[in-house]
């Protein structure tokens, strides 16, 4: 970042929706390149965490740069004179992304996305639910509108993933994407086919 003297910083949330996996991976991804990570994670996700991945709080931790308490109103991350690119909560529950859209700010994990929304910095939400009703959609709208991206973690069936972790690890990337991140070795699209395009 010009004009500081620290690595990129990008702050990652993990909330209680499920695809804990979608954190951890963006947390493997950024550590390979150097990036300063901010780890914040809710109560629930240590749970979908446990149940999903079999893994306990202290292993997913050592990934991150710096972990916060989600508790921890004061941290760095909760100020907008503390530089970052942005931050991706991956993946992101209703409820956190309706805490965020309502200007909600009772914990860390809304209060650093209001943050980054303030500074008109990138927020990305790998928003986790389906189906949507109405109320999930005029929230995602609002949200949009205030300047965050709604990326749900699709699947892009095109890159012919052999695997599920390749097929999250794309998504990953492609997340990572929106912040000028380029994690390499991705399978992107080429365009179709001449074969195809003449039949």
């Amino acid at each position: 970042m010009p004009g500081t003297d620290h690595p990129p910083r990008l702050i990652i949330g993990i909330s209680g929706a499920s695809g804990a996996v979608y954190g951890l991976r963006a947390l493997e991804h950024l550590g390979r390149l150097g990036v300063e990570t901010h780890l914040v994670v809710t109560k629930s996700a240590y749970l979908t965490l446990a149940q999903e991945l079999d893994m306990r709080p202290a292993e997913l931790e050592a990934k991150a740069s710096v972990v916060h308490n989600t508790r921890d109103i004061g941290a760095t991350i909760a100020s907008g004179s503390f530089h970052t690119l942005g931050m991706l909560i991956a993946p992101c529950s209703v409820r956190t992304m309706s805490e965020i859209a309502a200007g909600t700010t009772d914990t860390l994990i809304s209060r650093a996305a209001d943050v980054v929304l303030k500074e008109r910095r990138r927020l990305v939400l790998m928003l986790r639910e389906t189906p949507l009703h109405l109320g999930h959609l005029r929230t995602m709208t609002s949200i949009s509108e205030m300047g965050a991206i709604i990326m749900p973690p699709v699947p892009a069936f095109y890159a012919k993933p052999a695997t599920l972790d390749e097929m999250v690890g794309y998504t990953v990337g492609r997340a990572l994407d929106l912040f000028g991140i380029d994690m390499g070795g991705m399978n992107r699209w080429q365009g179709l086919k001449t074969e195809m395009q003449d039949q």
